[in-house]
């Protein structure tokens, strides 16, 4: 058997990729990116069956293999694969639900449109862009009749924008599966196209604290469920102090807000319960279940849960964080696809949450955060919108990642 010189195989690479590039048409990707924002998917109060019909319509015609998995009513998780060989793959992720619209649209948030190079509409930079950018870039490498050794493929879950069962169901899918066998996830939330190597998570915490009622004129005979509450926010906060002073300079810190609370029955009463929601940001190694055990505890020594105060807490949700090393070839394949794409990607962190935390924490699989459209800028802003030439190079980015996995 002849050997191909090595130049000889690095000229049909850079041929396919060069090809592949020719195949991302600007007018299909807007199209498509436009179809997703109008199919909604406000969450909480939607579904998201919409955005995976029309995920699922675009890419059977693409010729690519798609899948659902229902996880709640209406609520489907969609899978689409770019089949290849039996080497381990790249998973782009991703979510159909978007954040509630809200008022003070200049033009109906889900009738999206381009103004000055951006396209505008709830949805667009999170993330129905990245969406669209990872579809189009697969139809791209199928259409060059890109032969990889490996599957490329997108996971799509609903409810990442409030309890996460979409990619809690996903995991537990994918470990259950014999067949599940990827080296790398490229999460396509918006991060201007820089290369997020590591995100704190995320928890909820419900306390539930209950006293006793009594006349407001004679305190002493009730048990005031709202001063215990107190108490334990105070512990709170200066948890909260105490995990400021530690910063990772990559993601920051831990930290704890107080969402909502809610209690008593009247200003005469002596208030019997108080409700009262955390949200406490976590770093990669974080536990919400230790750290609320811990919290019980300091409750139980400082006495706030004794003398007819009761106190119930669960953890409700929990985002899990991540951090992959940056001398990771996923982080130098991203850094690499990007400038071959017009983007000069720093590699940074993130203080924000995402499902990839899931994928690394449950699967194994290292992750990082690109994608297309500004997280602190829009996302969940009024007048939300996306740049086009930033959504054009992302799609040009994950094909060019798909083309070199696996590459040293």
């Amino acid at each position: 058997m002849t050997s191909i010189p090595h130049a000889r195989v690095l000229g049909y690479q850079e041929l396919l990729e060069q090809k592949v590039l020719g195949l991302i048409s600007e007018p299909e990707l807007v199209a498509l990116t436009k179809d997703l924002v109008a199919a909604g998917g406000e969450n909480p109060g939607g579904t998201e069956a919409a955005t995976v019909e029309v995920l699922q319509g675009f890419c059977l015609a693409a010729g690519l293999e798609v899948s659902t998995e229902t996880v709640a009513p209406g609520r489907p998780n969609f899978t689409a694969v770019l089949p290849g060989g039996d080497r381990p793959g790249i998973l782009f992720l991703g979510h159909s639900d978007v954040v509630p619209a809200g008022t003070g649209w200049e033009r109906p948030p889900f009738e999206p449109y381009v103004r000055d190079g951006r396209l505008f509409g709830r949805g667009s930079t999170d993330m129905k862009g990245g969406l669209a950018a990872v579809v189009i870039a697969l139809k791209a490498l199928k259409d060059a009749g890109a032969e990889l050794p490996f599957n490329a493929a997108l996971a799509c879950t609903v409810d990442e924008e409030d309890l996460g069962i979409g990619i809690q169901a996903y995991t537990a899918a994918a470990l259950a599966d014999p067949t599940f066998s990827y080296s790398a996830c490229v999460v396509a939330e918006p991060t201007d196209l820089e290369t997020v190597i590591g995100c704190r998570g995320d928890s909820y915490i419900e306390l539930n604290v209950t006293g006793k009622a009594a006349h407001s004129g004679r305190p002493a005979d009730g048990r005031n469920a709202i001063d215990a509450a107190a108490k334990i926010l105070s512990l709170v906060r200066d948890d909260h102090a105490r995990l400021q002073a530690e910063q990772d300079p990559l993601l920051g810190a831990g930290s704890w807000n107080i969402g909502l609370i809610s209690g008593g029955t009247g200003t005469s009463m002596v208030a019997a319960e108080c409700t009262v929601s955390l949200d406490r940001r976590l770093m990669p190694d974080d536990d919400a279940q230790l750290i609320l055990d811990r919290l019980r505890d300091q409750i139980s020594e400082a006495g706030i849960d004794s003398d007819g105060i009761s106190v119930a807490a669960e953890v409700t949700m929990e985002m899990p964080g991540f951090r992959t090393p940056v001398d990771h070839t996923l982080v130098a394949n991203s850094v690499s696809a990007l400038a071959d794409a017009g983007v000069d990607s720093a590699i940074t962190g993130w203080t924000a949450a995402c499902d990839g935390g899931f994928i690394a924490r449950d699967l194994g699989v290292p992750a990082i955060v690109v994608g297309p459209g500004g997280l602190n800028d829009q996302a969940h802003q009024v007048n939300e919108s996306l740049s086009i030439v930033e959504l054009v190079a992302a799609a040009r980015a994950y094909a060019l990642m798909c083309l070199r996995h696996g590459r040293s």
